[in-house]
């Protein structure tokens, strides 16, 4: 924190952004972490006191445990308001969407106290209405947004515009964690209790809806890069024009042959793509979907060319 005072506002996200430590370090983003328990009593926070790796490793080695997750505090949120309030630095916080986690009250509530004793403290906070790597890049898209020079309240008006185009399609190993985690809503009236059966989920403002099933890996996943496909010819836009990532869980390898068969079916499209960043999953999702979550997210950029 020895920055402070020298940037025109501060960026703040909860733990769902699930960016590497090493990078929000890099764009100077401070992340409020999750917690994550393995037994509903003790509850640590993830990056900080257990790391992902670490985390999934005990997913993988002991599948018939379900971790929960729990949300930031508003105590968590006011330690890290507080020195940016107190420098006089304004305050932007991007929360996973509120359909998932309370994190956006307890940031809410954080400001509403911080306000009693400093009226005057600029935060805003936007219920991002997005999660995970999708929460990630539109996080990037707001550093982006304010080291290019753009103002404070037109930052606060560009994030807003930009998040309803945010989707995620993704699938995962199984149906056991979205059971377990309370997901299962709409999903399981396409996948219903049919063995072996895998389901691809669209994430868009805010909720999941099904977006088809399949048995094998590689069918769900083929279906992923499908989804992808239609929407940017929904949209009817250049690729230049939107922030693509890919979410992965416990298999790197996997997710790195993925990536590059998606890169190579952009390309067969027409679409000229040099690269998809990886970026590993963390707790607070994967504790719903276990330790196989692989998709993409993507979102319009906060600067158009």
């Amino acid at each position: 924190m020895s920055d402070i005072g020298k940037e025109a506002f501060h960026i703040i996200s909860d733990g769902s952004c699930d960016l590497p430590p090493k990078l929000t370090a890099e764009k100077n983003v401070t992340v409020v972490p999750f917690y994550v328990s393995f037994d509903d009593e003790h509850y640590e926070k993830e990056n900080v006191e257990v790391g992902i790796r670490d985390f999934y490793q005990r997913m993988v080695d002991n599948p018939k445990i379900y971790p929960k997750s729990s949300m930031p505090s508003a105590q968590d949120y006011m330690d890290v308001f507080n020195p940016y309030v107190e420098a006089g630095v304004p305050i932007i916080c991007i929360c996973i969407t509120t359909k998932f986690s309370g994190s956006y009250q307890s940031a809410m509530n954080a400001k509403a106290m911080i306000l009693e004793e400093h009226p005057d403290a600029e935060i805003t906070v936007i219920d991002s209405t997005i999660n995970t790597i999708l929460q990630g890049i539109y996080v990037l898209e707001a550093v982006n947004l304010r080291d290019s020079g753009m103002g404070y309240e037109a930052t606060v008006a560009r994030l807003e515009e930009i998040k309803s185009t945010g989707r995620i399609f993704f699938t995962v190993g199984d149906m056991e964690y979205l059971k377990h985690g309370g997901r299962i809503g709409k999903v399981a009236g396409v996948a219903g209790s049919v063995l072996g059966i895998r389901p691809i989920i669209t994430l868009m403002q805010g909720e999941i809806f099904p977006s088809g099933i399949g048995r094998s890996r590689k069918g769900t996943t083929g279906k992923c890069i499908d989804l992808l496909l239609k929407y940017l010819r929904e949209v009817n836009a250049g690729i230049e024009r939107y922030s693509i990532a890919m979410g992965f869980g416990y298999d790197y390898d996997e997710a790195a042959a993925f990536r590059d068969k998606a890169l190579e079916t952009l390309r067969e499209n027409g679409y000229a793509i040099e690269d998809i960043p990886l970026y590993q999953i963390g707790a607070a999702i994967s504790v719903h979907t276990g330790p196989y979550p692989l998709g993409f997210g993507i979102v319009e950029k906060g600067i158009l060319k």
